[in-house]
Order: structure tokens, then C-alpha cells, then sequence
């Protein structure tokens, strides 16, 4: 199906984005109207209340600070033979962020897909977000504005996808694509994979807890639904070296549940995929940690920081009792875009990085090349590449 879709975008442009926006989001829009206006945007966020806009702007600031000590200098250097080397830094032109829509409000993803995309430098970034009866919902569009993206376009699925990578009549390529979305969208950007850039294969949520005995169970509780909520598919797992904690904390979930809206979505996600594994301690505790390799982990033990340096994989990690996953996904400074599914074994979270392409720079001398060039060559005519091993040999036989 996802297949079949990118490629009718591919092809035929507007009218297959159309066509597709509007049986599946069930609307009823000419391409002409996919564009938000500035208007409209003015119009849907006047109302938003006053406390929803501070606590937007709160995080903003707060993402853009964190982000801003990322940005890397270019090194130049000059070896002992005279070669200058180095490497210079250039963010990437164009940027798509796909943002959940429908009833969903979520400022958190264009807030964290789009403030590194910005301190990287990047100069034009384009918004899809699915609409429902046409309307996207004002929070979103607010923490768009407060960014400064510069389109949005009320597109979803994997239409909106295919859109970004390839282009229409209307929409602009561009060269990376971020954000999340549901198992069609996660298809359609491994698809356009190659053709641009995207940020991650993301699997369901997961957390890990570490805990001690000297926790409240209620809290802990609190932190594993807070993961389950999301998703059926999430993961929540507590490990701990304390049984008597671990029956609490069990019994708690049971309790908070029930009083959750989305006690549905948390029961099955918790009954499916939660667990509780008891272990002799703290170090058996990290090196299962390690193992699992989670998006997010806490360790809600005593001294918590001294332990920081033995966890080598995870997306995340929030240090002590006072600091609960869920301020990691608004507030509190780095992007909640993270790697799942035991991907942080070998990758890492959204950041400038993700935004900026690291380009080497080389420059020799007569007597720097001179002094490397008949070993080059020595190498390129052992590969049977002679016209690699000519291009220097011209330029030493003329010294």
C-alpha cells in the first residue's frame, strides 16, 4: 500500500497528494488550500490560553539553549610537512518535519524536531501535519510560528512523505525529513531513504527504571504508565534489587490505571509489553540496562551520578529521583526524538548534528606533496588504478 502511494505522488504530484489527503483524513481540500495562511494561523492561536503559550515559550527557550552549545567550530591545522588540513562545517539546506495531527495536539514534536534543525543554520524548513475537517489543531501552529518554519502544509500519511522527497506542482523537495508518525509514515521514509535524508527508524516507546529500595512505589508507577499511555507497542521496565518495592510498585500500576483516559491504551501496552525484573543489585541492574539499550532510562538510585559513566547505551538517561522522564519529553532542554528498539547501541538522539554535514578540507604544497605523492602512488598502482597514480605522477615530474 505505502508503496503504491509514494510512487503515485512520485508520478502525478498535487492530484495523488489530494486524492490521497482526502480519503484518508477525510476532507475535502483543492491543492490550492493545503497551504496554511499566515492568517489562518493568527486566527487559530488568539485564543490558546495564556499559561499553554508561556509554557511553549518556556520550553523554546529552554530547547534552543541546550541545542546552541552543540554547534561545532571548523578546525584547520598544518602538519609537520606543510599539508593543511581541517574540515568545515555547513547545515543542510532544506528540511521536512512531519508532525501527528488530527485530534492530536503535539507542540512538543515541532519543538524538538525543529528548534535543532534551526540552530544548525538551516534556512528553509517545510511542515506537514494531517487535518482534521481542514483545521490543524492551534498549538501546534503556535510552536511552529515560535520557531519560524517557513510553510506548513495540512498533509499527512505517507503522501505528505513522498511529497517532502520528491516534490509536486506546489511542494518543494527537500533534503532530510524528521519527526515521527504512525506505521505508514515509518514506511513510506524508510522507503524515500536514499532519495533524501531521514532522522531514524523509531520503533514503539520504552523506558527503563533502576531502582532501589529507598523509592516511593507510587512514583515509579507513575513513570512506567507514563510510557505505557503512549502506545499499546510501548515498553515499560522496572529493574530493581528490592521484591518488596517491585509488589508495590505492581500494585500501584494496577490502581493508577484505572483513573488514566487512556487506561485502555495503557493496560494493554502495560500487560503485553510491561515488566518487573528483580536483580542482586545495582550493578547487575546497569549491565541489564546496557543490554536492553532504552530510548529512555532512569535511575532513580542514591548517588545516582556516580554510576552515570558505567551506562554506555541509552538514549536518555535522567539522573535521580527528581527528574521523570516526562520533563525530558517537553521542557527540559535536549530533543525527546531518540533512538528505540535498541538502536542506542549505535546511535543517538536528534541534535544539531543531525542538521550539519562535516566536509574535509586538503591542501598541499609543492613540498608537501612532494614529500606524500610517490606513496600515494605506490598504493593507487597497487589497487590497478593508474589514472589515480598518473594525476599525482604529472604533478611531481614537474618539480
Amino acid at each position: 500500500v505505502v508503496r503504491n502511494i509514494v510512487y503515485d505522488v512520485k508520478t502525478k504530484g498535487d492530484s495523488s497528494v489530494i486524492n490521497y489527503t482526502n480519503k484518508f483524513d477525510k476532507n475535502s481540500l483543492s491543492t490550492n488550500e493545503i497551504l496554511v495562511s499566515e492568517e489562518e494561523i493568527d486566527s487559530l492561536t488568539k485564543d490558546l490560553s495564556p499559561e499553554l503559550i508561556k509554557a511553549i515559550d518556556l520550553a523554546y527557550s529552554r530547547i534552543e539553549s541546550y541545542h546552541k552549545k552543540q554547534i561545532p567550530d571548523d578546525l584547520f591545522y598544518e602538519d609537520e610537512i606543510g599539508t593543511k588540513l581541517g574540515y568545515i562545517w555547513n547545515p543542510i539546506n532544506s528540511v521536512g518535519i512531519y508532525v501527528p495531527g488530527g485530534t492530536a495536539s503535539y507542540p512538543s514534536t515541532v519543538l524538538m524536531n525543529a528548534i535543532p534543525a534551526k540552530v544548525a543554520g538551516v534556512q528553509d524548513i517545510t511542515m506537514v501535519s494531517p487535518s482534521t475537517e481542514s483545521k490543524i489543531n492551534p498549538s501546534i501552529l503556535y510552536a511552529a510560528k515560535k520557531v519560524g518554519i517557513n510553510r506548513i502544509y495540512r498533509i499527512g500519511g505517507a503522501q505528505a512523505i513522498s511529497a517532502l522527497a520528491f516534490g509536486t506542482e506546489t511542494i518543494k523537495p527537500v533534503d532530510k525529513i524528521v519527526g515521527p508518525g504512525n506505521i505508514y509514515v515509518s514506511e513510506a521514509k524508510r522507503q524515500v531513504f536514499g532519495d533524501v535524508g531521514i532522522d531514524m527508524f523509531a520503533g514503539p516507546s520504552e523506558i527503563v527504571i533502576i531502582a532501589d529500595n529507598d523509592n516511593d512505589p507510587g512514583i515509579i508507577a507513575s513513570d512506567l504508565i507514563a510510557q505505557a499511555e503512549h502506545d499499546i507497542s510501548a515498553q515499560s521496565i522496572l529493574i530493581t534489587n528490592n521484591k518488596s518495592l517491585a509488589e508495590k510498585v505492581l500494585n500501584d500500576i494496577k490502581n493508577q490505571i484505572s483513573s488514566l483516559p487512556r487506561k485502555d491504551i495503557a493496560s494493554q501496552s502495560w500487560n503485553n509489553n510491561g515488566a518487573i525484573i528483580i536483580t542482586s543489585g545495582i550493578e547487575e541492574s546497569i549491565t541489564l540496562a546496557n543490554r536492553l539499550s532504552p530510548e529512555h532510562l532512569e535511575l532513580s538510585v542514591e548517588n545516582a551520578r556516580t554510576y552515570l559513566k558505567k551506562i554506555k547505551n541509552a538514549g536518555a538517561v535522567f539522573i535521580g529521583k527528581n527528574t521523570p522522564e516526562a520533563v525530558g519529553d517537553y521542557i527540559a532542554g535536549p530533543s525527546h526524538v531518540l533512538p528505540t528498539s535498541r538502536s542506542a547501541r549505535f546511535s543517538s538522539g536528534l541534535s544539531v548534528n543531525d542538521f550539519i554535514k562535516k566536509t574535509s578540507v586538503i591542501e598541499c604544497s609543492e613540498e608537501s606533496l612532494n614529500e606524500i605523492g610517490r606513496s600515494a602512488v605506490e598504493i593507487a598502482l597497487n589497487e590497478g588504478l593508474d589514472g589515480h597514480a598518473r594525476s599525482i605522477e604529472y604533478r611531481l615530474s614537474k618539480k
